[in-house]
């Protein structure tokens, strides 16, 4: 039998596929120190909770509008007035999709064709590539290294453009560094691609998950001509814990969003009708949404600094302070070995799970996710440090 071409050219989800051997090894009574999984350790909070419970006991368990419930497509839109600064964002310019993921997908799939580029920095998350794949178009890596802080700068943007160039993917705070750009960093690639009239997809999922006192900046907030060219993707999955509810959200303007509207009909049709009245109870009580978050952040804080500290004191090792996600992104060059063949030696002798960076289209990094206990942090760089005394 045949498969499709792209069925054929699409690779799957490393992230998912160490996760999931790790979840192996763990019932088969192995003591793995994961650092793989990219979902925060906390339980999704009660009162969101609550809020599904009380919709399934209201019925609200049959087809939704495709592009998401009505008032959560309200509530959604305020939030990117008040939070995001998108004073222009109204309800029908809001999606609400199975997922962060599908949401990025739906982005590109409204807007690239076969032929068009993409381009996306590197290191990226894993999906960008395969979602463009997946349109027909071409993905147009820019690689920005450890030695600039793991972000693009608008020069590397002008020097890839091409007549073919129609999407510009920014991810900030990032999957897998948790590097984050500064308001004038983002300002000064919205310049470019506002100067070549292309479209910016603004990943947004980890916007409340900043330390060192950052704070969020949204490309779309930024001008007229931004927002008219911006679609900015979030969700609930890493700000309230909620990964297995596959809640995306999406911003984008009125005609795109009618377009990511008409796709998501022929395809997923809605998210989960009830999963959509626990996440309005998220943006409808603001108090609890905060407390919880504050204290996700409180521990992420912490195990940030513990992680990147361990990480430093081994010698062989380089990692860079990150500011924004769940996640640090160690530079591992120095033991001469491919970042798959680390990663699985890593797993198989010492029993610690990260994620190899060829993945992330950085072959000499490996990504850790600090979502996890302090102890699991505390076990993973003695074995981790051990493992490394061995070269």
């Amino acid at each position: 039998m045949k498969l499709s071409p792209w069925a054929k050219n699409i690779s799957p989800s490393p992230t998912l596929a160490v996760d999931a051997r790790v979840k192996e090894l763990i019932a088969s009574g192995e003591d793995i120190a994961g650092f793989g999984a990219g979902e925060p350790d906390f339980d999704t909070p009660a009162f969101i909770k609550d809020a599904a419970k009380e919709a399934l006991d209201q019925g609200k368990t049959k087809y939704a509008a495709s592009s998401g419930v009505p008032a959560l497509r309200s509530a959604l839109a305020e939030k990117y007035r008040s939070f995001n600064g998108i004073e222009s964002a109204v309800a029908n310019e809001v999606i609400v999709s199975p997922g962060g993921k599908y949401s990025c997908y739906l982005a590109i799939l409204a807007t690239c064709g076969p032929g068009d580029e993409v381009i996306i920095p590197a290191p990226y998350w894993v999906s960008y590539p395969e979602m463009v794949k997946l349109a027909g178009a071409v993905p147009k890596i820019v690689e920005a290294g450890d030695d600039q802080g793991f972000k693009v700068t608008p020069e590397q943007l002008e020097a890839v453009i091409t007549d073919r160039t129609r999407m510009v993917v920014i991810n900030s705070p990032s999957n897998p560094t948790g590097a984050v750009y500064s308001r004038e960093e983002l300002e000064a690639l919205v310049a470019v691609i506002i100067k070549h009239d292309l479209y910016l997809m603004s990943d947004e999922i980890y916007e409340y998950l900043y330390y060192d006192g950052l704070s969020h900046s949204s490309p779309a907030s930024f001008s007229k001509e931004a927002a008219e060219r911006t679609i900015t993707v979030g969700g609930f999955s890493k700000t309230f814990s909620m990964t297995g509810w596959r809640l995306g959200t999406l911003h984008a303007p009125a005609p795109v969003a009618k377009a990511i509207g008409s796709i998501q009909s022929q395809t997923s049709s809605n998210a989960t009708t009830f999963a959509q009245w626990g996440a309005l109870a998220a943006l409808e009580k603001p108090d609890l949404a905060r407390a919880a978050l504050d204290e996700m952040l409180i521990a992420f804080d912490r195990r940030r600094l513990m992680l990147l500290d361990g990480l430093n004191g081994i010698d062989g090792i380089k990692t860079l302070r990150a500011q924004g996600a769940f996640y640090l992104f160690p530079n591992i060059s120095s033991f001469g070995l491919a970042s798959n063949d680390f990663a699985a030696r890593l797993l198989e002798e010492a029993k610690v799970a990260v994620v190899p960076g060829s993945g992330f289209g950085a072959d000499d990094y490996v990504r850790l996710s600090y979502a996890t206990s302090d102890s699991i942090i505390e076990k993973g760089l003695g074995r981790l440090r051990d493992f490394c005394a061995g070269f």
